[in-house]
């Protein structure tokens, strides 16, 4: 069979250009190549080297805490690379090690807050953006094509980490901007992609007569019967978006692995040389130089093998041509963009499991995105880890996120287990990892000095932990949410998804960021953590699935009736802009 035969209609198209094709294995493949692409820049770039590149660049500008006027660093000449030995040496003497500070933008604040703060802007950036372009992607043939452009923006920037050395550290900021933003949009994106493969999938056709009786079900928006017309359905598709997630999940990171023990090679072979006396950050600057060239490389497959899916056509602006220039139409589609984004907030809060899940997320990857970034930096200044250890620390941790991926679907249908229950389970074991960084300041293991992460060797099983919880929570979150999302509006949605997620995860860097400038130690920060990561469960716990589809189903329901036609416009905004 042809791919094309293999793509013919399933449904009848609710509006011109809908691909209602069957999903294929070339369509899911062309899916995955982009978490294999990206999940290498979001692990090996986002998730260690940007912030160990940041706080070296700013530590080598920087003074120590204690007197303000000692250089951190002195880079020698490349004569006189037994200073150097002596300088770059003294961060594991003990007490000799001090926290450093640096001048930006007007103010002292820590190399390890630096790193902090840039990453907490870049997720902001990263919110804003998506607040005003996200809706795009519902419409016409934006969703790939934005894709695509978020991924080579993201792996060009990527690359452009060779040629900032510490005499341009303050660019080094405005590229971790420009890089996470691209990452974190482009993701949503891929997301948004996962309720169509889900909907559009082989095994839907021999289930064709159940989804019409559920879609004419569905059309009534007086019923109160939606989801239990299929509950079969619900649980099919919950099985099917969490297998699909789950697989990007895993190949994501097995690729981040693969990058990971190659970056670990070539920080090695650097080691063996001069280069990292006289310029600490170049080995690892060259590591995010090929994961550009990664992220490149991988995203060519997506481009060929993943279908357009385009959504309904974008509105179009009154039809009085002298109004029509560049900046008119820019503004009315920015404006578009922005009325339609606040209309899928306004649909959003009439979802009630909708704002349930996410206010979780918020507070979720709020935690999620300050352990992750706090854990590295902890490993660097307080448990005074090289490079490579840390490097190593992120393989552990990726590696087990992997096994987490493939294992938590097989532990689900072993014990009958439905996605919620092992997002839930995986909040509430990720609470031991704040809590066991909190047993350094019982006096007793203190005085020991080992136990509550005072060791280096003992950040490691904690990054087993880590890694495992976050393979399933990275796989059952959006399994989770997509069912709730009303049908046709998979991007805007997603964007909402992805707007909490790096929104939130841009207060708890910043806290953290706050906390070690007064404290000059990011110990206390683990009581911050530990709190945070309690607060999602109970919200969790509360989130009813079947009704979540069922109000999304209605919601769409109304909207077709309402509009009558196949596909309700966004809210606040008509097809034509007759106001102008």
């Amino acid at each position: 069979m042809s791919f094309d035969e293999a793509a013919r209609p399933r449904l009848v198209a609710r509006y011109e250009g809908e691909d209602t094709s069957v999903t294929t294995k070339r369509e899911l493949n062309g899916w995955y190549s982009y978490a294999i692409a990206a999940e290498v820049f979001a692990v090996v770039g986002t998730g260690l080297f940007l912030p160990v590149t940041l706080e070296q660049l700013a530590r080598e500008n920087g003074v120590l805490f204690s007197d303000r006027l000692t250089p951190c660093v002195e880079i020698p000449s490349s004569g006189n690379t037994d200073n150097a030995r002596k300088s770059l040496s003294a961060r594991a003497d003990g007490e000799d090690e001090k926290q450093c500070i640096v001048h930006f933008l007007g103010s002292d604040v820590t190399t390890a807050s630096f790193a902090m703060y840039t990453l907490s802007a870049a997720v902001l950036c990263q919110a804003i953006t998506l607040i005003c372009f996200s809706s795009f992607a519902d419409h016409g043939p934006y969703r790939k094509k934005m894709l695509m452009t978020f991924a080579y923006i993201g792996s060009i920037v990527s690359g452009l980490f060779l040629f900032v050395g510490p005499s341009l550290y303050f660019l080094a900021p405005i590229l971790v901007v420009f890089g996470v933003t691209s990452l974190g949009c482009s993701f949503t994106l891929l997301n948004a992609f996962l309720p169509l493969l889900v909907t559009n999938h082989e095994d839907n056709r021999k289930l064709e007569d159940e989804v019409e009786d559920f879609e004419l079900e569905a059309l009534n928006p007086d019923s109160t019967s939606v989801h239990r017309s299929s509950p079969e359905k619900l649980t099919r598709d919950l099985e099917r978006s969490a297998k699909i997630s789950s697989k990007g999940v895993g190949l994501g990171y097995a690729a981040a692995v693969s990058v990971q023990v190659l970056s670990v090679i070539v920080l090695v072979i650097f080691s063996k040389t001069s280069i990292p006396k006289t310029s600490p950050t170049f080995p690892m600057r060259t590591i995010l130089f090929f994961v550009g060239i990664w992220w490149a490389t991988f995203s060519i497959p997506t481009f060929l093998w993943l279908r357009p899916r385009p959504g309904p056509p974008l509105p179009t602006q009154s039809k009085r041509p002298f109004q029509q220039t560049k900046l008119t139409t820019f503004m009315f589609y920015t404006r578009f963009s922005i009325s339609s984004f606040w209309g899928t907030l306004k649909r959003a809060v009439r979802l009630r499991q909708v704002v349930i899940f996410l206010f979780a997320w918020f507070l979720l990857s709020d935690a999620i995105a300050t352990i992750s970034g706090t854990a590295v930096l902890f490993a660097r200044t307080e448990l005074k880890m090289g490079t490579i250890a840390v490097a190593l620390l992120s393989i552990t941790s990726i590696t087990f996120g992997m096994i987490g991926a493939f294992a938590w679907p097989r532990v689900a249908r072993y014990y009958s287990l439905q996605p919620k229950t092992v997002l839930i389970c995986c909040v509430a074991m990720m609470e031991i990892i704040p809590l066991y960084g909190l047993l350094g300041f019982i006096p007793f293991i203190r005085s020991a000095g080992v136990g509550g992460l005072q060791k280096p060797f003992e950040i490691y099983p904690i990054g087993v932990l880590h890694g495992i919880l976050m393979g399933g929570i990275s796989s059952y979150a959006r399994s989770v949410y997509a069912p709730l999302i009303p049908e046709g509006s998979e991007a805007a949605f997603f964007a909402l998804y992805a707007v909490t997620d790096k929104g939130s995860s841009a207060v708890g860097p910043a806290l953290v960021g706050w906390i070690v400038d007064r404290a000059g130690t990011i110990r206390p920060a683990f009581i911050f953590l530990a709190i945070l990561v309690l607060l999602p469960g109970p919200l969790l716990w509360k989130l009813d699935m079947e009704k979540g589809r069922d109000d999304a189903a209605r919601m769409v329901a109304t909207g077709r009736r309402a509009s009558g036609q196949g596909v309700a416009l966004s809210d606040g905004f008509a097809e034509d802009d007759r106001s102008d």
